[in-house]
């Protein structure tokens, strides 16, 4: 009941977050709606709750289902076709990442030789994969996503951030620190555009930045997604499982390291301590003797 109390606490304070630009969620039956969805799924699976990023996919699929058809989707995204993101330690999509990064290494060599350290692109797409690119991309575009994801799985999101990385590959090669490598991503992202959406255009109210002092070309989500299958969409499912399941079993082995290492710091902290008090306390008594 507790963690519920939280959970509700927590969807109320996002609520209004959730898609803010658009007509649907700018009055109280939209945004009731989505309490109502949110909550919903809180009761139904207490051990996850209410995580960030669940929101703004389930306004999106509130723009296209009904109440009950939208909570059934969640539940597919959050159970079965993202397992583990939405909790506190988002093993999930820890794991996605180390996957993400051995793609990158066996797709794109030359990018992945620039970038000796891939925790950077890990820590930029980690929003892509967590949101499935709506919390980045202009919603017209981000949608078209959506629908690669549910018909596809995972293997879309690591097919489409292939394409994105390709696309960025020169520009990314030559960035001169990670915060410009950032930026190359975030201004692309932005210029993702889809004219034939009948959703209103708007701008990406959620990229990180977007440095517009120079023109930036703006690239057909149609295109780049048609890019992501024809280069990138030879992995089948079962060969993206088989490299979940590796890096699932080195990521939890990393986890348990770094358990061990807190809890001994805690120990030493504690031990210290007490070798402290105890030495004190045989000064005071041999004051008294």
């Amino acid at each position: 009941m507790g963690m519920c109390c939280i959970a509700t606490e927590e969807i109320e304070r996002d609520l209004h977050r959730s898609l803010p630009e658009h007509p649907a969620f700018q009055d109280e039956m939209g945004i009731a709606a989505l309490r109502r969805v949110l909550t919903a799924y809180a009761h139904r699976n207490p051990k996850i709750g209410y995580c960030q990023s669940m929101n703004i996919l389930t306004s999106v699929l509130l723009l296209y289902a009904k109440e009950e058809e939208a909570f059934w989707l969640l539940v597919a995204v959050c159970e079965r076709m993202l397992p583990d993101y939405f909790n506190h330690r988002v093993i999930g999509a820890q794991v996605d990442q180390s996957v993400f990064e051995e793609l990158i290494k066996k797709q794109l060599p030359e990018l992945a030789e620039h970038m000796k350290d891939l925790s950077t692109l890990a820590s930029v797409s980690l929003s892509w994969f967590l949101t499935l690119f709506l919390s980045i991309m202009p919603l017209e575009s981000a949608v078209n996503v959506v629908d690669c994801f549910f018909f596809d799985g995972i293997k879309a999101i690591f097919q489409f951030g292939l394409a994105i990385l390709e696309a960025n590959a020169v520009e990314l090669c030559n960035s001169k620190d990670d915060g410009h490598a950032l930026m190359i991503l975030s201004r692309f992202l932005d210029h993702v555009k889809n004219e034939e959406s009948p959703l209103p255009l708007t701008g990406n109210q959620h990229a990180f930045f977007s440095d517009d002092l120079e023109p930036c070309p703006v690239t057909e989500i149609t295109d780049l997604i048609r890019d992501s299958y024809e280069k990138f969409g030879d992995h089948s499912v079962e060969q993206i499982e088989h490299i979940r399941y590796k890096q699932r079993i080195h990521v939890l082995q990393t986890h348990e390291e770094t358990t061990k290492q807190n809890v001994v710091r805690i120990l030493r902290i504690q031990i210290l301590a007490l070798v402290d008090h105890v030495r004190i306390l045989n000064k005071g008594w041999l004051l008294c003797w």
